[in-house]
């Protein structure tokens, strides 16, 4: 009994001298950079920690000689011996981990459809966790990207969450974005509300650009390139954090995540929730909103995972829906910020036009390991959306800049003033309302994705790609301010004297049904330094209107059968990688894809649109990548032949103060450029990146006999139809030419500092139709002057008690620079006849986070 005591007294003793501290740096080999949020475990203990945003980790460790074990998922795990005196400390240094090819191939590529560095072959950017948590600050998310090339993000009017992402001059539409391997464009006409997603960025795992044709393995490819978004799984550790964030004009963010870890029972968990509410930098874009975000995983042997997700945003905000001219602002007290879409209501402000929304999204991912070469990777999902805008109705002008119903000129709306004149309208009803246009929606879907080796060189790829989903639009009454009733005479043939009140339903009502079936295949090669992929796949989409308003319920018109288009993609390309360093990587691919829903029904009718035509997109592309321990660069160059092109074009007349819309067939466009980016590290504590994308974008035909609709779905011009000369016209609403010079420096240890300076060249306003029609082949839109932008950050690390704790501050636009951002284009194509929307001056965020 005594010698084994004297044995434990011995160890016991041995362990209490042999402590020390093991540090250390773990570098990503292919971003050549620190690597955030690997784990690192002392290999036989349950003693562990991570990496910090730097790539950093200090370590307790009980034993003086042992090893340690670098874990992240897709990466490979690698261990490393340490020796330490006793108490001492021992610096492994820099310790490099590369990614693991097998595991991205499998659960990153194949699920979430990311490019691998060096072997796929787009031109790709890849944005992490730490880069979007230190450098968002109040931005919206979209915003995280604007150094990247080919890429314009603007806030359009500055309503939280309006912002909008162009690439390589295509509009959201043209863009797909995908989340967890999930497609989010909206399926009616393929817009991306970033308000929707605006906790995403407190969970996002990774975020990546792939310009042009892109990697995802969907059944058809978007027009201008693929924003993968992948957020925080089953690689989570155990543990959290809470964070709080203020800023100017009243921003405040709070928020927590919990993770659980991989429990014994195989099941991790984590959870995130956030607040985040501001009056807005623009007048009258006061906001509110929330976000959760829930993933459950578990294990099932070593062959199954099942993955829940589940996460949304619902939000409500002001906005700024109307532009104005440059001269207005200027005129204006407010400058910059005026907006004249709100006003006040006893005594309180009122949003004429806000917006709000909810679009929960689920899915069930199963990863199935079949056998050792293949693998089956499969996704359901459902999303409901309930929500929608405001605006007004009425007698009453609120949208004139002159409006008797304003407080003075160029000042906020009284309200109370028309709150009167429906008084003392009595009886008759209200004689100008606010109404909510609403654009409710439910979504289904499934994707499958199984993947063979045929042998060791060569992969082959098959998937199904199969959707549902039904939008519900209509108008309702929101406040009939002061009124009794609002009497919508006309609108409903199956209630022609329609006496509405709060809620009821108003001017349309009707339904949109959408299927897409579609599948693709695809053979991958890979063999030492050349990798290579041939791609086919193929889609039908279905389109179904029901109206209830302009048909009687009895009528076989209100409801029309499917119009089905078929669409199909080829595409292929090869990497090659010339020795350690160097790389180039071609791609070529012709695809066509269905028009979409406005435009097979294009007058807010049943009526089928029987000259509405697939888009068919040509691109092609060719890269170079240069790797080096202190310095990465790619330089590509594309070509994109957009034809038949499904463009539409809504549009004010400020002297009726009515609306106009247009939709236009057979426009074609060409879209080509050169892209350059890199990241130098000259010493350890100095990292400098840049960009140039210099583009030519350019509309390729002119289009004759255009029809002009007004907001009563009457077609104004029927013996006169317009021919748009729109050839040679440069592509408006994103600058051409980017720039962007970026500067991270650790000034003190834990301590960085960030420079960003972003510069814009050879924006053109958006276009009317009918100025470019009346023009006869001279149409040159405004050139909006070229502007720069330097953004601010510092990031500071440090311990708060038993905590790792980050102060995270940014100051955006540092020098208060004042530029428009977006533009219309006005009657002489001028900045005096012009209505724009300006970017914002500036801002700033200060924030904490403590994890534990």
């Amino acid at each position: 009994m005594r010698k084994l005591l004297a044995i434990a007294l011995f160890f016991a003793t041995a362990t209490i001298f042999a402590q020390g501290t093991v540090t250390g740096t773990v570098i990503d080999s292919e971003m050549d950079g620190p690597l955030p949020g690997a784990n690192i475990m002392v290999v036989g203990t349950n003693n562990g920690t991570t990496t910090d945003f730097d790539g950093n980790f200090s370590i307790e460790v009980g034993k003086a000689k042992g090893a340690i074990e670098i874990s992240f998922v897709g990466y490979e795990t690698k261990k490393v011996q340490f020796s330490v005196a006793n108490g001492g400390t021992q610096d492994l240094g820099q310790i490099v981990v590369s990614p693991d090819a097998d595991a991205l191939e499998e659960i990153v590529i194949t699920s979430f459809s990311l490019a691998i560095d060096r072997k796929t072959p787009v031109a790709v950017s890849t944005i992490k966790a730490a880069d979007i948590e230190t450098k968002l600050g109040n931005q919206e998310f979209p915003e995280i990207l604007k150094s990247t090339p080919g890429v314009y993000a603007t806030k359009q009017g500055g309503g939280f969450g309006d912002a909008e992402l162009r690439l390589r001059g295509f509009n959201s539409e043209n863009i797909a974005v995908m989340i967890n391997g999930v497609p989010v464009n909206d399926m009616e006409n393929g817009r991306v509300y970033w308000s929707n997603w605006a906790g995403l960025s407190d969970v996002t795992r990774s975020m990546q650009v792939q310009r042009g044709l892109g990697a995802s393995k969907v059944a058809v490819p978007s027009i201008g390139g693929t924003v993968n978004i992948v957020t925080k799984t089953t690689d989570a550790e155990e543990g959290g954090n809470i964070f709080a964030t203020t800023g100017n004009d009243g921003y405040m963010k709070f928020g927590a995540t919990v993770s659980t870890g991989v429990m014994e029972n195989g099941i991790a968990a984590t959870v995130s929730a956030s607040k985040t509410t501001g009056d807005g930098f623009v007048d009258g874009t006061e906001f509110e909103g929330y976000s959760y975000f829930l993933n459950l995983s578990k294990d099932f042997g070593e062959n199954h995972q099942l993955s829940f997700t589940a996460f949304g945003a619902p939000q409500r905000h002001g906005q700024r829906e109307t532009s104005y001219q440059i001269e207005t602002y200027r005129e204006s007290e407010r400058g910059i910020k005026f907006n004249g879409d709100w006003g006040y209501l006893n005594g309180e402000v009122k949003h004429v036009q806000d917006n709000f929304y909810h679009k929960p999204q689920m899915s069930l991912n199963h990863y199935w390991d079949i056998s050792d070469r293949t693998q089956l990777s499969t996704a359901l999902y459902a999303s409901f959306g309930t929500g929608g805008g405001g605006g007004y109705e009425g007698d009453a002008n609120l949208r004139s800049i002159d409006s008797p119903y304003r407080s003075g000129y160029l000042q906020p709306l009284d309200l109370d003033l028309v709150v009167d004149e429906n008084v003392e309208n009595g009886a008759l009803g209200s004689k100008t309302i606010l109404y909510n246009s609403r654009n409710d929606h439910n979504w289904y879907g499934a994707l499958s994705t199984l993947s063979t080796e045929i042998t060791e060189d060569i992969e082959l790829l098959g998937g199904v790609d199969i959707r549902y989903y039904k939008g519900k639009h209509f108008q309702e009454v929101k406040d009939l301010l002061g009124g009794t009733y609002w009497l919508d005479e006309g609108s409903n043939e199956n209630n022609p004297v329609n006496v509405a009140r709060v809620g009821d339903k108003i001017n349309y009502y009707n339904d949109g049904i959408v299927l897409w079936e579609g599948g693709f295949a695809q053979v991958e090669y890979s063999n030492n330094d050349l990798s290579a992929f041939v791609s086919l796949a193929a889609s039908n989409t279905s389109y179904k209107r029901i109206d209830y308003f302009n048909y009687l319920d009895s009528s076989p018109e209100q409801e029309t059968d499917f119009i089905n288009f078929f669409g199909y993609s080829a595409k292929g390309g090869a990497n090659y990688n010339i020795d350690d360093n160097h790389n180039v990587f071609a791609n070529i691919g012709y695809f066509e894809k269905a028009p979409f829903f406005n435009a097979v029904f294009q007058n807010f009718q049943n009526d089928i649109n029987d000259e509405a035509k697939n888009q068919k997109i040509f691109s092609a592309e060719l890269g170079y990548g240069f790797r080096s321990t202190d310095f990465r660069a790619n330089l590509n160059v594309y070509r994109t032949l957009w034809g038949d092109r499904t463009f539409t074009q809504s549009y004010f007349d400020r002297a009726s103060g009515e609306s106009y819309f247009a939709n236009i067939l057979g426009v074609d466009a060409l879209h080509q450029g050169i892209e350059f980016d890199f990241s130098y590290r000259p010493f350890q504590n100095l990292t400098i990146t840049g960009m140039a994308s210099i583009g030519d974008w350019k509309w390729d035909s002119n289009v004759t006999d255009v029809f002009i609709y007004d907001d009563n779905q009457n077609v104004l011009n029927p013996d006169d139809p317009i021919n748009l000369y729109l050839d040679k016209v440069p592509v408006g609403g994103s600058a051409q030419n980017t720039f962007a010079l970026g500067l991270d420096y650790e000034a003190l240890p834990g301590t960085r500092v960030r420079v960003d300076y972003n510069y814009y060249d050879q924006l053109y306003a958006d276009f009317d139709p009918i100025g470019v029609g009346t023009d006869d082949g001279n149409y040159m839109p405004w050139q909006v002057p070229d502007y720069g932008v330097v953004d601010l950050g510092l990031t500071h690390n440090f311990k708060f008690g038993p905590f790792d704790a980050t102060i995270n501050g940014n100051i955006n636009n540092l020098l208060d620079t004042e530029y428009v951002s977006v533009a219309d284009d006005g009657s002489a194509s001028n900045a005096r006849t012009a209505s724009v929307w300006y970017g914002f001056g500036r801002t700033y965020t200060v924030g904490m986070k403590i994890k534990f």
